[in-house]
């Protein structure tokens, strides 16, 4: 039996080859982290370089900026700008354009952000922890698919687009839970002044701006605004890409002119090889000195690496299964029930989002943080090698024949 399945053009094939490249090499920079932070003379250098004052106070709030300030809260503004780049593409232009290609991905994404928060919440009880309940609720795309990588072509391609778009689901829940959850003190002034730079660019692309400067010079505006405003300076990037227009072209490669394809295509080599493996070098650095193995069953770290190890694998996993058997959405195509469990094992790998919410959630308490380091990690890590291992010992159930990719044409998958 043949089947055709149709495959999004140039964008999406172009953006898992980036993420999964830039997987690797996050992984790598993760690495190279957890060493550093822990070789005698070296990690002084480390830690004292994250913490380096380099200018004036910006803003009240966060005092002298720092390296990592200037990583986690300017730099990560650009990546969360590709994540809404990502996210409006995907909605006007992509794989969940429509109501029937979005059911999927929205209920096991959210499936796996409500079950790793109520494994965590029953873990960690509350109090002080609670702040924490959204650590494990979110999938590092660019980790996933980079462990999807080296497994070639026993992942089929059905499951790398499951995956992707419920991560961009995934994404779209974290920047939500960033606004709501982790904003402290709200200035009504320049939260006003930010509403009126938004509004700017919105009216740009409306009157047919199709340059890119003025919509990068107001989002650097936006931005700036966003970051005086008490309002996490990363979600003016969000809402700053959802105002850059986009010109569709379904089932075509993407257009010449679209300002929202050419500023996605500029910048996600940027973001896959610099900024989120510096992000991921920058807050993976954890010293163990002193530590004992114990330090995994404490109610911080195992609440999280509980919540993505077993949380997400049962959120995903079981989303799916409830959708096929009631009818309400198919399971992806050309793939085993014992692949999609693989998949849904790779989503606990919560690493650059989760790091990004812990230090929101335990703001200056260092102790705490570097607790969320662990738990992250060990969560991650034990999500992707039982997840590698599922998927690399699960049977193919298709052949995949890729035609030459001229940006364009299907995929035939061919039973054995």
């Amino acid at each position: 039996m043949m089947t055709e399945v149709p495959v999004r053009s140039s964008a999406l094939r172009a953006f898992l080859k980036n993420e999964a490249a830039g997987g690797i090499v996050l992984i790598f920079a993760a690495a190279l982290a957890l060493i550093v932070a822990n070789l005698p003379g070296i990690s002084e250098a480390y830690f004292h370089l994250l913490h380096w004052e380099t200018g004036p106070v910006i803003s009240p709030k966060y005092g002298p900026m720092t390296i990592h300030l200037w990583v986690n809260d300017a730099l990560m503004a650009v990546f969360f700008f590709l994540v809404g780049l990502e996210i409006k593409r995907e909605f006007v232009d992509g794989e969940l354009s429509s109501w029937s290609a979005r059911r999927l991905p929205v209920v096991a994404a959210a499936a796996g952000m409500i079950v790793p928060a109520i494994v965590y919440l029953s873990i960690a009880g509350g109090g002080g922890l609670a702040a924490g309940w959204a650590i494990p609720a979110a999938t590092d795309i660019a980790f996933a698919i980079g462990v999807l990588a080296l497994l070639g072509k026993r992942a089929p391609t059905s499951l790398k687009l499951f995956l992707t778009t419920v991560a961009i689901v995934d994404d779209m829940g974290a920047v939500a839970i960033i606004a709501v959850a982790y904003t402290a003190s709200i200035s009504g002034l320049w939260l006003a002044f930010a509403g009126l730079i938004l509004a700017a660019m919105y009216w740009l692309g409306k009157a047919g701006v199709r340059a890119l400067w003025p919509f990068l010079l107001l989002a650097l505006i936006l931005w700036y605004c966003v970051f005086q405003s008490g309002v996490h300076a990363t979600i003016a990037g969000v809402a700053a890409a959802l105002a850059v227009p986009i010109t569709p072209s379904p089932a075509a490669p993407d257009h010449p002119e679209s300002p929202l394809h050419r500023l996605e295509h500029a910048l996600a080599p940027w973001v896959a090889f610099g900024i989120v493996p510096l992000f991921g070098f920058a807050n993976a650095g954890v010293s163990l000195a002193g530590m004992s193995p114990a330090i995994l069953l404490a109610p911080l770290p195992l609440a999280i690496a509980a919540g993505l190890f077993l949380g997400k694998q049962v959120g995903i996993f079981g989303s799916i299964w409830i959708a096929d058997r009631t009818g309400f959405a198919a399971p992806p195509g050309g793939a085993s029930w014992l692949q999609i469990y693989g998949v849904a094992m790779l989503a606990g790998i919560g690493f650059t989002m989760s790091l990004f919410i812990g230090g929101l959630a335990f703001p200056g308490n260092e102790l705490l943080v570097d607790e969320v380091k662990i738990g992250v990690l060990a969560g991650s890590l034990l999500s992707a090698l039982v997840g590698f291992a599922v998927l690399r010992m699960a049977p193919q159930k298709n052949v995949v024949v890729p035609e030459p990719d001229r940006g364009e044409g299907v995929v035939t998958m061919l039973d054995r």
